[in-house]
């Protein structure tokens, strides 16, 4: 059985603040410290429930932020970007489950440090009248290559948002939104022992048959609100995208894993902007 782990920071207990998720600061180094630590209760879990083998993707920014050398040296670590999967890289392999650590609620929700996929640029995202976030998203291109989300950790409006999503699967509340950068948090010890017994028994679980994968069935109708009328000018210079009003555009595509794709390509054109 083997186990894909998407580690994200925004939810990982412990972290509050835009310097944390940024490199460049001491904030940040103690931050990713942090989220290694939770991915590696995770590999502890999973292990411990029968996987016999796990991937950990790095699935936040530059996707460059755990560290390998404190990694459990059981799983091995997907790093780097640009890649075709993003938060999802190592699903090509031929995946069993996938866990999403340290994730946080879509833009414009309630939860801590939310947004989804690039705070700058994007405001919602629907896909076929769903409103989704990086969790949603990416579920459904796990669900699309046949493979169920089982546990979800991060904090109470992400859950709440994303519970439905995933029916069955484990959840750990890792802190409490009170804003966009404050509320009450699990320590990272403690958070890290909740991963761990979580991780367990969604593995155990998953043995006894019944994971539904998410799926959204195909075409694929993307509508993207932008946060300023500028992303979208630049945005609709790609041919294929429609807009429809000042800040909103959509495109159809045959598939979540090209609707992803061109997302994260839209964020990468966002950085002319700034």
């Amino acid at each position: 059985m083997k186990i894909l782990i998407s580690t994200d920071i925004e939810g990982v207990a412990g972290v509050f603040h835009s310097e944390q998720v940024r490199a460049g600061n001491g904030e940040y180094e103690r931050a990713r410290a942090w989220m290694t630590a939770e991915a590696n209760a995770a590999v502890q879990g999973a292990i411990a429930g029968g996987a016999e083998e796990i991937l950990v993707n790095d699935s936040h920014g530059g996707f460059r932020n755990l560290l390998p050398d404190g990694l459990d040296e059981r799983a091995r670590l997907v790093l780097g970007k640009p890649r075709y999967l993003g938060m999802m890289g190592g699903l090509e392999e031929g995946c069993d489950a996938v866990f999403m650590i340290g994730y946080h609620s879509r833009s414009q929700g309630r939860g801590i440090l939310a947004h989804t996929i690039n705070s700058f640029a994007f405001a919602r995202v629907m896909i076929n009248g769903m409103e989704l976030g990086e969790a949603g998203l990416y579920g459904a291109l796990a669900g699309e290559m046949g493979v169920p989300v089982i546990l979800g950790t991060g904090d109470d409006a992400f859950i709440a948002e994303t519970r439905d999503t995933f029916p069955g699967a484990e959840w750990v509340q890792t802190k409490v939104a009170h804003g966009q950068g404050s509320g009450v948090t699990l320590s990272p010890a403690a958070s890290r022992r909740a991963i761990a017994a979580a991780a367990e028994t969604a593995v155990r679980n998953l043995k006894k048959g019944g994971a539904v994968p998410f799926r959204i069935p195909a075409p694929i109708e993307c509508r993207l609100q932008t946060q300023s009328s500028a992303l979208a000018d630049l945005f609709c210079m790609w041919p294929t995208l429609e807009r429809v009003d000042g800040v909103t555009l959509r495109f159809t595509t045959d598939s979540m894993q090209s609707a992803v794709r061109t997302l994260n390509s839209l964020a990468a054109m966002s950085f002319m902007l700034r």
